[in-house]
């Protein structure tokens, strides 16, 4: 019997077995043929709009509970939804617990509080207990906070976002039907700087942008009333709204009342709606409910 020998060495008869070009462009495929995802809409909501900061810390959930709490004290039927798997933060803001039931239609029934429907991670895992997943397991559960939730009926779905321009994110724009969204930074270069990729990241997936919100603008001094730019001045936040064509929605001062309130589970708008910060934060809801269309505001 005659021996064969194979040489390490030897050329494959295909050398660009996927036939990709050799001009260094990957081919126009159609939408489905590339995987992606259809956009679709959310039954049962007339209004989706995102809330992100691409930065952690600058007070984005705080802004997400308010803004959805101001929307329902203007007489719209409001939610939020807490997209955050490692972080959920709208359990603490609304004081709420306990595993959702499901409906007969096997969907998860959202926890109610002061008139807000809400979905988050942090009901469906211990307070305590970390998240350690990989993405795979990360984006399931995605899936399911964003299909697999019956809202039964509403005028406006505040999304919570997670900090960054990641899965989640892509995920999010790639499958859902956005209305708008609100980026939030402090009046800070360094955070400002991360809203700006923010800001990038929704122009470049088509979702329109209907403004920032400057959070932690100024503290007042409750002795001698002067407001002290802490994080920075406000000219910042004026001068990147400008550049980006951005409107700038409302500020938000610096002011120990909030967190405090935050979290014991009542936030600003229950807590004292009525307050310079109270007014703050609905005067950026009329504004945002202008913008998409939403009367009842």
């Amino acid at each position: 019997m005659q021996r064969r020998f194979f040489s390490q060495c030897r050329r494959f008869n295909h050398e660009n077995p996927l036939g990709l070009p050799r001009s260094g462009a990957p081919p126009q495929l159609p939408r489905m043929q590339r995987g992606l995802p259809q956009k679709r809409s959310i039954p049962g909501v007339a209004k989706i709009v995102a809330v992100s900061s691409a930065k952690g810390g600058v007070g984005k959930s705080t802004i997400s509970a308010n803004l959805a709490l101001a929307f329902a004290r203007s007489g719209l039927r409001a939610g939020l939804l807490d997209t955050d798997i490692f972080g959920p933060s709208v359990p603490t803001l609304f004081g709420l617990s306990g595993e959702p039931r499901l409906s007969e239609k096997n969907q998860l029934i959202p926890l109610s509080r002061y008139g807000i429907k809400t979905m988050s991670m942090g009901y469906l895992v211990a307070e305590s207990a970390p998240v350690v997943w990989r993405g795979l397991m990360v984006m399931k559960a995605l899936q399911q906070l964003l299909h697999e939730v019956e809202w039964s009926g509403l005028d406006v779905l505040v999304l919570d976002l997670p900090p960054g321009t990641g899965d989640v994110q892509l995920t999010i724009t790639q499958q859902l039907v956005l209305d708008g969204a609100v980026i939030v930074s402090t009046p800070q270069d360094l955070a400002l700087k991360d809203a700006v990729k923010g800001v990038n990241m929704f122009k470049k997936v088509n979702v329109p942008l209907l403004g920032l919100v400057s959070n932690m603008s100024g503290f007042i001094c409750p002795t001698c009333s002067s407001t002290h730019d802490i994080f920075g001045p406000s000219s910042l936040i004026s001068k990147r709204c400008i550049e980006h064509e951005l409107e700038l929605l409302g500020e938000i001062p610096l002011h120990p009342s909030i967190c405090e309130d935050a979290d014991k589970g009542r936030p600003t708008m229950v807590a004292e709606p009525e307050s310079p910060r109270g007014q703050a934060f609905q005067g950026i809801a009329t504004k945002v409910a202008n913008a998409l269309s939403l009367s009842s505001v």
